[in-house]
């Protein structure tokens, strides 16, 4: 299977509400890249493949949340939960900017404690 995603995700771990259909559904994250994201939800609530919701994130550090629109890309069903890849589709400058950040400075990180246990 051909990997489609645009950005290298980062491990990252938070609850992400969804609306879908101006409905809010609490998903848990499992990773984020500046094009997207990934998400776990009640199968019963998640959006089905190609339907376009809003997100709203929250970063460590930042005192505002981070809107975006985003299109589900595909669902796993796997008993009472789904998964879900979203593309971003639309967000404010900013906003991008500050995911962008955040994942570039959580890979450096990751990168750095890796090199330390190698060395070591």
């Amino acid at each position: 299977m051909q990997d489609r995603r645009l950005g290298y995700r980062v491990p990252f771990e938070t609850m992400v509400t969804s609306y879908v259909r101006d409905r809010p559904i609490r998903a848990l994250t499992a990773n984020l890249s500046d094009s997207g994201i990934n998400m776990s939800s009640i199968s019963m609530l998640a959006p089905p493949p190609g339907l376009v919701v809003a997100l709203e994130l929250e970063l460590p550090g930042e005192r505002d949340s981070i809107w975006a629109s985003g299109q589900i890309c595909y669902r796993d069903d796997d008993g009472l939960a789904s998964g879900l890849g979203v593309r971003f589709v639309a967000m404010a400058r900013v906003q991008a900017r500050l995911v962008r950040d955040f994942c570039i400075e959580l890979r450096r990180q990751t990168l750095t404690s890796l090199l330390a246990r190698i060395r070591n």
